[in-house]
């Protein structure tokens, strides 16, 4: 059967304007232009910067420092897993700091994402959450740690409220692009029934969000954990605090035993909220 293939529909001669033509070149010109501009804003930044950070790469090939570095290094072998219960409860706790400033800054983001997002709240309630997201995410875990030792005293929570405070901002506001980002015809078909704003957010927001919200919650999760394990350095506790000692006593193999059950620690945490990630997703 022989079967004829159908005529283009397009024209193979296109005839442009000399007007039309001006046009495009000079859009495309001021693209290129554009494009050309910010390369350079964007080298000359990392130039500025790289002379802010003092940025040497050269100093590693000093052979003085290459020597240091050399005869530092072996000074954390073999680890030192005398004190391994200690460790092991210290990152316990470590633990049990993430879980519960994260668990806590999730619940607190829901409610702030809502009132942050343009599709769901009006603009004079999102800008004021919006900054107040911005404010929460700036001011690093450290830096509310020392105001919170201050108000509640050493411990581990102190640790959990600086994770909450900083952790909630960050949250929110990825929280809030995902909601930015939902289907909107099922929330119009609640509206339609003559459902309330609370209904709306329940029934036709939530259960578009929840999966990505529980991705980036167990993301969060993981870099607090890490992040408790310095905390503990300023008194905040956890492990951080033992690693400090022993780094202030030069203690070089018990830093390695603990570096190690971090790494073990944070390991095991990747691995079990990856698989929980790949089952919501």
């Amino acid at each position: 059967m022989n079967l004829k293939k159908p005529a283009s529909t397009i024209p193979k001669n296109i005839n442009i304007s000399p007007a039309v033509t001006a046009v495009l070149e000079q859009e495309a010109k001021l693209v290129t232009n554009t494009r050309i501009f910010f390369l350079i804003i964007s080298i000359v930044i990392l130039i500025l910067s790289a002379i802010q950070s003092e940025i040497n790469f050269f100093l590693f090939l000093d052979p003085e420092r290459i020597n240091r570095i050399a005869n530092y290094i072996p000074q954390y072998f073999p680890p030192d897993f005398t004190d391994w219960k200690y460790y092991l409860i210290d990152t316990l706790i470590t633990i049990a700091m993430g879980i519960w400033g994260t668990l806590l800054a999730a619940i607190a983001a829901i409610p702030l994402s809502i009132l942050a997002s343009n599709n769901v709240s009006p603009v004079w309630i999102v800008q004021p959450t919006r900054r107040l997201l911005d404010a929460m995410r700036a001011i690093d875990e450290l830096v509310f740690a020392l105001i919170f030792i201050v108000a509640v005293g050493l411990g581990p929570f102190a640790g959990v409220l600086a994770l909450f405070f900083h952790t909630a901002g960050t949250l929110g506001k990825l929280f809030s692009e995902a909601v930015e980002a939902i289907e909107p015809a099922p929330v119009e078909g609640i509206r339609a029934t003559g459902a309330s704003k609370l209904q709306e957010v329940i029934y036709g927001i939530i259960p578009q969000v929840i999966p990505l919200w529980t991705s980036f919650t167990l993301y969060r999760f993981e870099a607090n954990v890490r992040s408790a394990s310095v905390l503990g350095i300023i008194g905040a506790g956890g492990i951080g605090f033992s690693l400090y000692q022993s780094f202030g006593s030069f203690e070089y193999q018990k830093v390695c035993a603990i570096l190690i059950i971090l790494i073990l620690a944070t390991s095991i945490i990747d691995f079990v909220s990856a698989r929980i990630r790949n089952w919501l997703v």
